[in-house]
């Protein structure tokens, strides 16, 4: 042990090391003669004295509660502990959820997590680093799956929030005000709650036009939203404990792209799988599927111009970011800022999209309101560094769909490889012309025919198409293959989820094989020649005959040849065997005797 620090020493040094400086919407600093009445803090102890504290206004956000004593204590006395625990209770009782107790006596540290003790190194940390005893928790998809369920219930039955995405809107407003830690908090009235969150998000966002423009118009359509109750405070009071919950898992250093967002909006989803304006949500596992399919990386530059809620771009920022070795890395800033770029038509779910972005730490994604088959939009794209694209397009021809592929190919770079999501006979079915002058400029490289029921509901059956932009086709063949099963289950009121743990292994399989151009496993690669088909090719079903099919075209032969009607000659026979008929035991064989006007046939 080092040199003898009282006190006093240590809780200053504790002070500093925390960062008990400043706290914008709450309370935090060391002292001796601060009682927690004068923190705010009121019920039992409320004239104790912590000797630092961390108390931000916000209940559903982590407290911190401080105890030192000198070098020489020994602060794994009982006595101490106890002390520490009862301090810490105090907060909780006063509404906290989120409690970390910290013991030090400069050189030792014990912690404890809602009273409960944690392992923590003896040097004193960070008060973020201290954060992470909650937001490192495995996430409980299980759990946001019955929160996302209540608000959705809540909005649309408590709220009369009728319309899906203004319910998705909504909500993705207070999750982004939480992210910027607005505070929430029981009991305040609807009016009190809607000015926090719009407080919040202008005070916070000011350093970046972009990010004020996405919160101008997120705010504009939100504030477009009806309500036709706003007076049921429980109800309030519990959209308020879900979306703090939800917040703290989103914040969780354990997430990974789409395991929170996509049970958010799959929820949201889930009665209405296609939007007004033809989108068809992607799910995870195949945004996790398609960006390794065309090897995106961290030094990428990803494209979605038909982006709805932005599934693409979160997957792209969430595993590039990985790569780069975590959200606080230099290269994970400039992964936001510069190598993430969106486009979305409709102004609702552009606003989601933007929302989303936010939600996940990224205000500077390059997010655009605009139309993929405007001038204005070709343009904006070719003046982006692109180098990989991931597309799930609007299908029908109305919204343009082969209109927008055609213009991202021929506005991104040379050699950018460009996936897209079609129906499975798209390029067969649109203007030959239109497809011509793809091909002509652009090379259709693969075809991987997707799961059937992946879209279940919407009635279509998909494929990627990934396209060379720039290498034109000059007849090559295109390599495909069919992943028959994803092995996703359907699951009562939530889709189809992995529930055994299967598609990972799945995954790694086939993105091993189509790299070696093969499928040694389910025997479905083939080589399609552009000039015939522009599919995946279903093997068709070998022609099988049975004795029983046989003897049926034998007998209806028979019959038409004699003018017997099939259809009332069957009904006839039928009433008979049944109704009237005279049934004779003869040497075990049945003898069904039926009446046809006054002649009497066997059969």
């Amino acid at each position: 042990m080092g040199e003898y620090l009282t006190e006093d020493e240590v809780r200053e040094n504790a002070g500093k090391i925390l960062g008990f400086t400043k706290l914008k919407h709450g309370k935090c600093g060391v002292g001796q003669i601060t009682t927690f009445n004068q923190l705010g803090i009121k019920g039992n102890g409320k004239d104790k004295k912590p000797d630092g504290w961390y108390l931000p206004k916000d209940k559903g956000a982590i407290a911190i509660i401080l105890e030192t004593k000198n070098s020489n204590e020994d602060i794994g006395k009982k006595k101490w502990i106890n002390e520490i625990k009862q301090n810490c209770q105090i907060v909780m009782d006063a509404g906290y959820t989120h409690v970390i107790g910290i013991l030090h006596n400069g050189y030792k540290t014990l912690g404890f997590k809602n009273n409960i003790p944690v392992d923590v190194p003896n040097e004193l940390l960070d008060k973020e680093d201290y954060f992470k005893l909650f937001t490192e928790e495995c996430i409980d998809k299980e759990r946001i799956y019955t929160l996302t369920a209540r608000i959705n219930n809540c909005l649309h039955s408590e709220f009369g929030i009728k319309n899906l995405y203004h319910r998705m809107i909504f909500t993705a407003c207070a999750l982004v005000a939480k992210r910027f830690q607005a505070p929430l908090t029981a009991g305040m009235d609807y009016e009190t709650f809607k000015t926090c969150i719009k407080s919040t998000l202008k005070r916070e966002l000011k350093d970046s036009q972009k990010e004020n423009q996405k919160i101008e118009l997120l705010w504009q359509v939100n504030d477009e939203i009806k309500m036709n109750s706003t007076e049921n405070q429980e109800a309030i009071d519990n959209f308020i404990k879900w979306i703090s919950e939800i917040s703290d898992c989103l914040n969780s250093n354990k997430w990974r792209g789409e395991d929170v967002m996509g049970i958010f909006f799959n929820e949201f989803n889930r009665y209405k799988k296609k939007t007004d304006s033809g989108q068809i949500f992607t799910p995870d596992h195949i945004t996790s599927f398609m960006y390794r399919l065309i090897n995106v990386s961290q030094y990428d530059n990803v494209g979605d111009f038909t982006c709805g809620s932005g599934a693409f771009l979160v997957k792209s920022m969430s595993n590039m970011i990985e790569e780069a070795g975590g959200i606080n890395t230099r290269k994970a800033k400039n992964i936001k800022a510069k190598q993430l770029y969106g486009i979305e038509f409709d102004r609702e779910i552009y606003a989601l999209a933007c929302a989303n972005m936010l939600i996940h730490k990224d205000g500077k994604t390059n997010l655009e309101h605009l139309d993929t088959r405007s001038k204005e939009a070709c343009d904006w794209i070719k003046s982006k560094p692109i180098t990989k694209v991931l597309m799930n397009p609007p299908y029908e021809n109305k919204y343009g769909c082969i209109d927008i592929v055609k213009n991202v190919l021929d506005n991104v770079e040379k050699g950018t490889d460009c996936a897209f999501i079609l129906p499975d006979k798209k390029l067969e079915k649109v203007s030959k012309t239109k497809v011509t002058k793809i091909l002509e400029k652009h090379r259709l490289t693969k075809i991987i025919k997707l799961p059937e029921p992946l879209f279940f509901g919407v009635g279509v059956t998909t494929s990627i198409f990934v396209f060379k932009a720039g290498e034109p086709q000059n007849n090559e063949e295109i390599f495909g293959c069919y992943i028959e099963d994803d092995e996703l289950e359907t699951v009562k009121n939530q889709g189809r989820h992995d529930v055994k743990n299967r598609w990972q292994d799945i995954e790694d399989y086939w993105i091993d094989s189509i790299r070696k151009l093969r499928d040694e496993k389910h025997n479905t690669a083939q080589w399609i020649k552009p000039g015939e088909h522009l599919s995946y090719q279903m093997p068709e079903k070998p022609f099988e005959i049975f004795e029983e099919d046989f003897r049926k075209t034998a007998m209806d032969y028979l019959m038409f040849e004699q003018g017997i009607d099939v259809k009332e000659f069957g009904e006839k026979l039928l009433n008979s065997a049944m109704y009237s008929s005279k049934v004779n035991d003869k040497d075990n064989k049945i003898c069904i005797s039926l009446n046809k006007g006054n002649t009497d046939e066997e059969n």
